[in-house]
């Protein structure tokens, strides 16, 4: 679907891009301050770098002004996979930064700071969730701009700590939810600002468990003592979690349906499907969320599960339920005015809609991508008049959206950690009522659930000997 806006829109769009971008607040210093390489260029360290991670080592392989000068990883079966692969888009491109193998290679990202920090400016994390916080932390502790996967870390407590730090060491701070970067979202947010879809009470969401790829329920617990693959470092993979053997159910893949290591499917998609709603009606903090969930286990998620978040009223917006629905027991149904559109090949597995007291607003698939209004012929309609485009939109993606604001030739990241960790901490509190099975209720204020004390230990900022930040 074309969702470009005509040339009217886009004249008006440049205008109000115009205005805008004076309004942003732009970082509080540009590259070197934090020991950067003598020639000017952004010299950055790329912890994890498989999957997300290849993501961000290719990205800054392909801007001029980056050095890619460390890497770090604890799987050398990743480490050769990436040294591989940049060799390949190096040669395959017009490159004009130094190639990987100029860079160091550490397993341990302690070591790493321990040795390099002042040749460092900036740091990529994207490692299971568990190494987020600790890792991250570190590089802001020392004055390093830092991109994070989402979700941002694994406890509520992390993201508060580090919001708290990079204010206090003025970083320049993005998270990996890509679609805040999109044209998608910022459709969205101009809809609603301008009351196409009325007055918004409700909201769902769905998503489907994990297949087998990432995340498979053993057959029985407790699991088998493996021995790690050689190419793996057991321990530094653990890291801040609890000492456990090794079992090939767990890494390097299907970490994410264990929760002392990921956030089951919540975490992994719920800063991609919640952003639009969360962003174009300023939901902030929920005071409370609801669940029923298949099963409460200790180590694993449960087999599908129903949150539903209360929001309160904000200013003149009204107060706000948002439902997740996870697992083929809680798909929903198609919802009116779906089925008036031939065009469609069903419902999709993943998405969001809005419900307004004017139209539904559906953002199918995971991400806040190809909006519509659900009934198509409310949306033919509005296809003919569509509101202005009024938000300056991110040219390059999340990547360059954060390297430019490092260079100071751009505004602050959108997913900086003054937005991500609300975000954030909204859907960690959903992970936390999936993972105890119980009702939580939040004071936002003090960051603490208010009806069961017990459960703020998950909510705090845990990690064994060695790895205490």
């Amino acid at each position: 679907m074309n969702t470009a806006p005509d040339a009217a829109s886009r004249r008006r769009f440049l205008k109000a891009s115009a205005l805008a971008a004076t309004a942003f607040t732009l970082p509080r210093f540009s590259i070197g301050q934090s020991g950067g390489s003598a020639n000017g260029k952004i010299n950055v360290a790329c912890i994890g770098i498989a999957n997300r991670g290849w993501f961000a080592v290719s990205e800054l392989m392909k801007d001029p002004r980056v050095n890619v000068v460390a890497l770090c990883d604890v799987d050398q079966v990743h480490v050769q996979s990436t040294y591989k692969k940049g060799a390949e888009l190096k040669k395959n491109s017009a490159l004009t930064c130094r190639d990987l193998s100029s860079g160091r290679l550490f397993a341990d990202y302690r070591e790493m700071f321990a040795q390099m920090a002042d040749k460092i400016d900036a740091v990529t994390v994207s490692t299971p969730d568990h190494h987020h916080f600790p890792a991250a932390m570190m590089a802001v502790q020392r004055g390093k701009h830092v991109y994070v996967e989402k979700p941002l870390t694994h406890s509520v407590g992390e993201a508060r700590a580090l919001r708290a730090a990079a204010k206090q060491h003025g970083i320049i701070s993005q998270m990996g939810n890509q679609g805040r970067a999109t044209e998608g979202i910022r459709l969205m947010k101009e809809w609603v600002n301008a009351g196409v879809i009325g007055e918004v009470r409700a909201v769902q969401a769905w998503s489907p468990t994990f297949n087998a790829h990432y995340f498979e329920r053993p057959a029985a617990l407790p699991l088998a003592v493996q021995t790690p693959p050689a190419t793996l470092n057991w321990d530094l993979w653990l890291g801040p979690a609890a000492v456990r053997p090794y079992h090939e159910s767990i890494a390097p893949v299907r970490w994410r349906g264990w929760w002392n290591f990921g956030n089951g499917m919540l975490g992994d998609w719920a800063c991609h499907t919640l952003d639009a709603p969360f962003w174009a009606l300023d939901l902030g903090a929920p005071t409370a969320v609801d669940v029923e969930v298949g099963s409460v286990h200790a180590e694993m998620v449960p087999e599908w599960a129903e949150l539903t978040y209360t929001f309160p009223a904000r200013g003149q917006r009204p107060p706000v339920t948002l439902k997740w629905l996870e697992g083929e027991r809680k798909k929903p149904a198609a919802p009116r005015g779906w089925q008036d559109d031939a065009k469609k090949s069903g419902f999709p597995a993943r998405g969001m809609i809005m419900f307004g007291s004017k139209h539904a607003l559906i953002a199918p698939g995971g991400r806040p991508d190809s909006p519509r209004l659900v009934e198509n012929a409310a949306w033919e309609e509005f296809k003919k008049n569509r509101p202005p485009a009024t938000i300056p939109r991110v040219i390059g993606g999340p990547m360059k959206e954060w390297l430019d604001a490092i260079a100071r030739t751009g505004p602050l990241p959108g997913s900086n950690f003054e937005y991500s960790v609300p975000l954030s901490e909204m859907v960690l509190l959903g992970v936390l009522a999936m993972r105890t099975g119980k009702r939580i209720e939040w004071d936002a204020q003090a960051g603490r659930v208010t009806n069961d004390p017990g459960l703020n230990a998950l909510v705090s900022v845990q990690a064994r000997a060695g790895w205490k930040v």
